[in-house]
């Protein structure tokens, strides 16, 4: 079989007669304008010195931009002649614009997330997870899919928890694995009221900030990322139970020590918890973090208002908050102030002032404080001060700061 044929101008120029080849041929100091003449010695397209071997070679460089401006008018004039070298000529540039140096060649950190979300969104369930039950499956997802992506040594990167005691923040130093510690031990309290190992033992504290002291406080190390393995296996456990069992279980009460609440509102509230506590990792380890979806935010919002009139009743039992009044009589609903939540997960709240058992009235709202989601979370999380919430106020200012106190109240280690 022959050879391929290379192109016509690859072929050596045919031999000069003898009566041309007395020497070299050299360069006019005064070259005649294209077409004008006949001892121009060039083919057309290519400038003296430069064949088409040449122009070829400076192929790759022309696509990078990096010919000088001579030769970028010899290649340019080149390719307008030149078809097999107009083609390579586009097969490079088509190459160059794929190369991106100051391009990250890591993948996007939410990628993951946004797969799992869509994941989650399509594909169907043999054993549906109760819609109650959903925030927390999201929330613990989302936790394990950013310590699947940290390193070994980011598990002792320092985290400082806050929260809000009476009147006053505070914090307690921990690590990244001390924090997942910290939501295995309260999450054992949702296991427990299941029927459930609790990961303490049966006779283990019922108050978090107890349970997490005693597990700090009884490890025999500090505790690294083998931790990571028996939180998710708890949290897996824990959704496949709540799902065979449906809404049987959707009121069953777990107990905190000085309180409970129903297993949906707990689960809700475990959710809102390891959100805010992804997030502290977030930020210990510099990775993206972004809050929940708007359905899922709303929810926790909505558990935060619920709670908030038995907060206020106990800071005023113990001399925090101003005092009840009643408009009318003794019994009735009393005075109620407007929560405007913004954004994502946002919508309106009238919360009870004067009475934990009494409905908050639009009729009988002396107060509006207006909030973004995340902030308002934040301020729930004991993460914002109250005085440094940034609301927008209108109306009875006491109202109002008993209120945000309130909200910062519900935190807790």
């Amino acid at each position: 079989m022959p050879a391929p044929r290379s192109a016509g101008d690859d072929l050596p120029p045919p031999a000069l007669s003898p009566a041309t080849t007395t020497g070299p041929p050299r360069p006019s100091p005064h070259p005649e304008p294209a077409g004008g003449g006949s001892g121009s010695g060039t083919s057309s397209g290519d400038e003296p010195g430069r064949s088409h071997s040449v122009l070829k070679s400076l192929l790759g460089a022309w696509a990078l931009s990096a010919c000088s401006a001579e030769e970028t008018v010899a290649v340019e004039e080149h390719l307008g002649e030149c078809a097999p070298c107009a083609e390579e000529a586009l097969r490079l540039r088509d190459a160059v614009g794929l190369l991106h140096t100051d391009r990250d060649l890591d993948l996007d950190p939410l990628l993951r997330f946004r797969v799992l979300e869509n994941c989650l969104g399509r594909r169907p369930a043999r054993i549906p997870v109760p819609t109650w039950a959903n925030p927390y499956d999201a929330e613990t997802a989302r936790l394990d899919a950013l310590l699947r992506d940290i390193g070994d040594t980011d598990w002792h990167a320092p985290v400082r928890l806050k929260w809000f005691e009476g009147e006053r923040q505070v914090s307690r130093k921990t690590t990244v694995a001390g924090v997942i510690g910290h939501l295995m031990t309260v999450d054992g309290l949702v296991a427990g009221a299941l029927g459930l190992d609790d990961p303490l033992g049966a006779n283990a504290p019922r108050v978090p900030t107890e349970r997490t002291e005693s597990f700090w406080q009884t490890a025999d190390l500090p505790p690294t990322r083998t931790i990571h393995e028996p939180w998710r296996d708890q949290s897996h456990t824990l959704i496949r139970t709540v799902s065979f069992a449906g809404r049987a279980v959707a009121e069953l009460p777990v107990s905190y020590g000085d309180f409970a609440l129903p297993l949906q509102d707990s689960l809700l509230d475990r959710a809102f918890e390891c959100w805010m506590h992804a997030g502290d990792i977030a930020d210990a380890v510099d990775y993206p973090y972004e809050p929940p979806s708007g359905k899922h935010l709303n929810r926790m919002i909505d558990l935060a208002a619920r709670l908030l009139p038995a907060a206020l009743a106990d800071r005023r039992r113990a001399g925090l908050a101003g005092p009840a009044r009643h408009l009318v009589t003794p019994g009735a609903p009393g005075r109620s102030l407007h929560l405007e939540v913004e954004g994502s997960g946002g919508g309106n709240w009238y919360i009870a002032l004067d009475s934990p058992a009494a409905t908050g009235s639009r009729d009988l709202a002396v107060a509006q404080v207006a909030l973004d989601g995340v902030e308002f979370c934040r301020l729930v999380a004991g993460h914002v001060p109250p005085e440094e919430a940034a609301a927008g106020q209108d109306g009875d200012r006491e109202a109002i700061r008993d209120v945000l106190f309130a909200a910062a109240s519900l935190s807790r280690l």
